[in-house]
C-alpha cells in the first residue's frame, strides 16, 4: 500500500484564475490517476499502489502526478505507507518524518483526549504506542487503539471512496451585486475552470452548457410580483457548440459575445453553471511535422463566435438531402446548429436511398455553377428557346422524374439541356414535359442555372 495526502495550500484561493472549490476540483483532478480516492476533513488522500505498474512503477507514477500532470492549485502533499501516515506528515513541519515521531496532535483519534495526553507526557505516536493496550482502551476506548493498528498497518483501511458526478452543476455566490451581464464574465470564469477539470477528468467534451444567474428582486418594482409568486427571479444563457470541446477560452469567448446582448433587469446575486449536453471525447493523431500543425482556430470555433455575435440565422450552412430536383438538394440550417446530429440524419437518408438504388447526383450529369433561386420561365420564337439571343443546345437531355410520392403539384417531369447563349454563355435549361403552352401545344422551357 502506498499513500499520498495533499491538501490545497492556504493561497489556493487568493487568485481570481483558480477554482471556485479547491478541494472538490482538486479531487476530481485525483481521480484521474486512482479510482481509491477520499476526503479527511480538509485533506484527500490517494492510494496508488494499484496504478503504479500502469504508470511505469512509483517513481515515474509520483513524476507524472506532480511534473506531468501538476494539481489544479496549489498543494501541499506528503507521503506514506498508510493514511495516517500520509496525513501525519502532511499536518507536520516536517514530510519525512518517522511514524513514531510524529505528533501525537496529528492523530485524529487521539485529539479528543490532548490534555490527559499531554500531561502523561505523550507528545509522539511511538510513546504513545509504547503505553499498555489494555489501559489505553479502559481509559480512553478502543477507537484510539484501532486507530493506532491502522497507522502502522495492522488493520485496513476503510474509507467511502469519491466518485465523478454524471453531470456537472456549480454555484458560485457573488461578493457584490453584478448589474451588468459582460462583468458576469468575470465570475463565470472560475466556473468555467472547474468544469474544464471535470471534463479532464471524465475525458468527455461539452456540446451544450447553461448559465443561470438569480436576481435581486428587491431592486426592481417589476419583479417583486414576480418573485412573490416563483420565490425568486433568475435568469439564463444556453451556450452550445458543434463539436464537443474542452476549450475553455473558446467557451469564454462565446459567452463574452453572448453576455454583450444581454440587459440584466434587476442586479445578480449569484451564478450558476451546469452541463447539459456532454460526449466523449474523440481520439486525435497530432503530426509531429511542423508544417502540419495549423496556427488560429478551427472553423468551427469561428462559426460559433460569427453566430453569437450576429445571430444563429445569419450564419448558415448546407447540407445534402436525399432529393433529385436540384432546388432540393440541400437544406440550410444555422452553422451553430448540432453537425454530428445533422450529418447522422445525413447517413441514415444515404443508406437507405442506396438500398433503393437512389443516387444523390446523376455521375453523369451535368450541373451549372449557380443555380437560380426559382426557375425563369423563357421565351419560344419559332421554335427557338430565346435567352439573350436563341439558344444553342449543346448537350442533354438529362431527364428528371422525382416528387410524384408528394403530390401532382410538386412532382417534377423535366428534361435538362446545357445550352450557349450569344450573350449569357453557358446555361442550363430544362423543358416541361406534361406542361404546354398555346396553340400548337409546345413545351414550357425554364432557364435554371449559370455556368460561371
Amino acid at each position: 500500500m502506498y499513500w499520498i495526502a495533499l491538501q490545497p495550500s492556504s493561497d489556493a484561493t487568493c487568485s481570481g484564475d483558480v477554482l471556485v472549490d479547491a478541494h472538490t476540483a482538486l479531487a476530481w483532478w485525483a481521480l484521474q490517476f486512482t479510482p481509491l480516492v477520499a476526503r479527511v476533513q480538509d485533506a484527500l488522500l490517494l492510494e496508488v499502489s494499484g496504478s503504479e505498474r500502469l504508470f511505469g512503477g512509483r517513481a515515474a507514477l509520483v513524476d507524472h502526478i506532480y511534473m506531468k500532470k501538476k494539481p489544479v492549485a496549489p498543494v501541499e502533499c506528503a507521503h506514506g505507507a498508510t493514511s495516517l501516515i500520509a496525513l501525519g506528515r502532511l499536518w507536520s513541519d516536517s514530510k519525512n518524518l518517522f511514524p513514531d515521531a510524529l505528533p501525537v496532535h496529528n492523530l485524529l483519534a487521539a485529539r479528543p483526549w490532548l490534555p490527559t495526553l499531554t500531561r502523561l507526557g505523550c507528545t509522539t505516536w511511538g510513546q504513545l504506542r509504547a503505553l499498555p493496550r489494555s489501559g489505553l482502551v479502559r481509559r480512553f476506548g478502543a477507537e484510539l487503539v484501532d486507530a493506532l493498528d491502522r497507522a502502522y498497518g495492522m488493520q485496513p483501511e476503510l474509507y467511502p471512496w469519491l466518485k465523478m458526478p454524471e453531470s456537472f452543476d456549480a454555484s458560485l455566490e457573488l461578493s457584490a451585486s453584478v448589474e451588468l451581464a459582460p462583468a458576469l464574465l468575470f465570475a463565470a470564469r472560475r466556473l468555467l475552470a472547474q468544469l474544464q477539470v471535470w471534463l479532464r477528468a471524465r475525458q468527455h467534451g461539452v456540446l451544450a452548457l447553461e448559465l443561470l444567474w438569480e436576481l435581486d428582486a428587491r431592486r426592481s418594482n417589476a419583479l417583486q410580483v414576480d418573485a412573490h409568486h416563483r420565490g425568486g427571479s433568475f435568469g439564463q444563457l444556453l451556450l452550445c457548440t458543434a463539436q464537443p470541446t474542452q476549450d475553455m477560452q473558446h467557451l469564454q469567448r462565446l459567452l463574452a459575445e453572448q453576455l454583450a446582448r444581454v440587459t440584466l433587469p434587476a442586479p445578480v446575486l449569484q451564478l450558476r453553471l451546469r452541463s447539459v449536453q456532454t460526449q466523449p471525447m474523440p481520439g486525435e493523431s497530432r503530426s509531429l511535422l511542423p508544417q502540419d500543425l495549423r496556427a488560429g482556430d478551427e472553423l468551427h470555433q469561428l462559426l460559433e463566435r460569427l453566430s453569437a455575435r450576429l445571430g444563429p440565422q445569419q450564419v448558415q450552412r448546407a447540407t445534402l438531402a436525399a432529393d433529385h430536383r436540384p432546388e432540393r438538394m440541400q437544406r440550410w440550417h444555422a452553422a451553430t446548429e448540432n453537425a454530428t446530429k445533422s450529418g447522422a440524419a445525413y447517413a441514415i437518408l444515404s443508406g437507405a436511398a442506396a438500398r433503393n438504388g437512389f443516387q444523390l447526383a446523376s455521375p453523369c450529369g451535368l450541373y451549372p455553377t449557380w443555380l437560380l433561386a426559382e426557375p425563369r420561365r423563357l421565351l419560344v420564337q419559332h421554335d427557338m428557346v430565346q435567352y439573350q439571343g436563341s439558344l444553342d443546345l449543346l448537350a442533354g437531355p438529362q431527364r428528371l422524374e422525382s416528387g410524384w410520392l408528394e403530390g401532382h403539384a410538386d412532382c417534377a417531369l423535366r428534361d435538362y439541356f446545357v445550352a450557349r447563349s450569344p450573350g449569357a454563355g453557358l446555361v442550363w435549361v430544362f423543358r416541361e414535359r406534361l406542361k404546354t403552352v398555346g396553340e400548337g401545344r409546345a413545351p414550357l422551357w425554364y432557364l435554371h442555372g449559370l455556368f460561371a
